[in-house]
Parts: C-alpha cells; structure tokens; sequence
C-alpha cells in the first residue's frame, strides 16, 4: 500500500511529510522524487526521507537504473514502490513539469 502526493516545492513537501507522518508513515518509508538527479537528492537529504534503492527494487533493477533514462528509472523506481504502469507515467508526467512527488509505503506488506 502506498499513498502518493504532488506538491509544488520543498516547503509543500515539509508540510506534506509532517502530515504523513502523523498517518503513521515513517520518514524512512517516504520517498521524495524530482525530475532532477540533484534535486531529489538534495531534497532527500533535507528532509531526512528515504532513498529508493536494493532494498525496495532488488540489486538487479537498481544496477540496471544506472543504463536508463531518468523517466525510466522514475517510472521503474514508482513501480517498485506499489504503482502500476499507468500510475507511474502519471507521476512522473508531474515530475515533468517541476513538481515533486511524494511517495509514502506502508512497507509491512
């Protein structure tokens, strides 16, 4: 289960995983993505978020992010955190015009 959120910049996205943690979501099971590798990063660190990475897509998926496009790896990244096709083109559509996208998974499942 995963719940998914579009908002417009950093300080949205504060309010946004203060409100998802108080839903019971933790900060390590909230991912924030931007269309740029830098921005995500820097925006990850900032926010003490989670990283998607071997743990969520498994070493094979991840190795092979390294040879994709950056709207591969999103859409392959959202896939792996419960979206379908559809739902991950769509938000990576937003990722497209400047938005962010939060990603918050109850990883119990």
């Amino acid at each position: 289960m995963y719940k998914a959120l579009v908002v417009e910049n950093g300080v949205q996205a504060t309010e946004k995983i203060k409100m998802l943690e108080t839903e019971g979501f933790t900060k390590e099971n909230i991912y924030i993505f931007a269309h740029s590798t830098d921005r995500s990063e820097h925006l990850t660190e900032a926010t003490e978020t989670g990283e998607v990475g071997f743990k969520e897509q498994g070493f094979f998926e991840s190795i092979g992010n390294m040879f994709r496009s950056r709207g591969d790896e999103l859409r392959a990244k959202f896939e792996s955190l419960g979206m379908t096709k559809q739902e991950a083109e769509q938000y990576e559509m937003e990722l497209d015009k400047g938005r962010l996208v939060l990603v918050a998974c109850d990883m119990k499942k």
